[in-house]
């Protein structure tokens, strides 16, 4: 069994769902252990470790935390399963991301790096980026970062390829007021429900944002989701709420505040998850090019769908890169699995990337 192999197993065991210490512990005993780097725990959870020296600071950023698992991927004293299957690792958290996570802290303690090397394990990151949040109010502000998020399947089945881009999601909500009255004198009142259709209609023409990273197109979304409203049969709504899902691109979002030129509209933001654009093409090139030597496919830079703490990083100033072994359809799942030889193939990149010279150093 190979170490990054193994590391994954162990911190995969760790249930991490709700509290989220006892697998920052792991991470943390395991990098004062077999390291001599500089170790940090802050107040959010995140642990930071620090060696190297150089003009430029590559962090290799992962996030220990995981989604509620399902009840198979519970032992009977309360831990995680997880078992080899076929070449894979199952159990929870491991594509998502601890498999990843154990790959960067394998590179993080072999690599002969050519710069400041960060290894980054971010608390809170299935809670909308709480831990790198709080890193970066905290200062942190690595030059360069590869954010272990899946990579791995977009170009073709199998192929560990890097996501140069990556969509956001800002959910919002419509809170429309109306007038109630009775249902048989509806000129009586005002239909929050018809005034929420008109609004609707407002977003279902909406342009969905777009945009060009790196020569790949971006392309968002907007769509409506849920609609809530009315008391009553024979009662004219007073209120109604509609939700909105948008799917955010870097440098473009759909114009949602034109829905607040319907009468009763109020137009809320619940949730924004920013979007990551790779604004160097040379460190692309260079995760790359990494890819291509530790893997016998043919990688390529992609475009990831879904929100990572890579958008929070880049929107703090670092020039970032997805890049790990989660395949499309893994993470949160009741069979969630990894392959062990793709953790092993990340674990080269890695060490690969922080080998490299980038930015000042070069």
């Amino acid at each position: 069994m190979s170490d990054t192999s193994d590391l994954t197993r162990r911190l995969a065991s760790v249930p991490s769902h709700e509290d989220e210490r006892a697998a920052g512990d792991a991470v943390e005993s395991w990098l004062r252990a077999e390291t001599d780097a500089t170790v940090t725990r802050d107040d959010a959870g995140n642990v930071i470790a620090r060696r190297g020296a150089g003009t430029a600071t590559l962090a290799l950023v992962g996030h220990h935390d995981v989604v509620p698992p399902a009840d198979r991927q519970v032992d009977d004293d309360g831990g995680y399963t997880v078992e080899e299957r076929d070449g894979r690792l199952y159990g929870r958290g491991t594509a998502d991301m601890k498999g990843s996570l154990a790959a960067a802290m394998i590179a993080f303690r072999d690599a002969d790096p050519a710069q400041e090397l960060v290894l980054a394990s971010f608390a809170g990151e299935e809670q909308g980026g709480v831990g790198a949040r709080a890193a970066i109010d905290d200062g942190f502000a690595p030059d360069y970062a590869v954010v272990g998020e899946g990579s791995t399947g977009y170009s073709a089945p199998g192929v560990t390829d890097v996501a140069v881009a990556h969509k956001g999601r800002r959910g919002s909500t419509l809170h429309v007021a109306g007038e109630s009255a009775h249902a048989s004198e509806p000129e009586a009142g005002e239909n929050a429900v018809y005034r929420a259709c008109d609004a609707v209609d407002v977003v279902r023409n909406l342009d969905a944002p777009a945009a060009t990273v790196l020569g790949h197109e971006v392309r968002g979304s907007v769509a409506v989701t849920e609609i809530e409203g009315g008391s009553a049969w024979n009662v004219i709504p007073e209120s109604c709420a509609v939700t909105v899902d948008e799917r955010t691109v870097p440098g473009d979002r759909a114009a949602l505040s034109r829905t607040e030129s319907i009468a009763g509209v109020e137009w809320v933001v619940d949730q924004d998850l920013p979007p990551m654009a790779c604004d160097d093409a040379a460190f692309a090139e260079t995760a790359v090019e990494a890819a291509r030597v530790a893997q016998e496919g043919d990688p390529e830079r992609v475009v990831k769908p879904h929100a990572t703490d890579a958008g929070w990083l880049a929107g703090a100033g670092t020039t970032c890169v997805v890049c790990g072994a989660a395949e499309p359809g893994e993470a949160h799942t009741g069979e969630e699995s990894v392959s062990v030889e793709v953790i092993e193939r990340c674990e080269r990149l890695y060490r690969a990337v922080a080998e490299s010279p980038l930015g000042a150093t070069a």
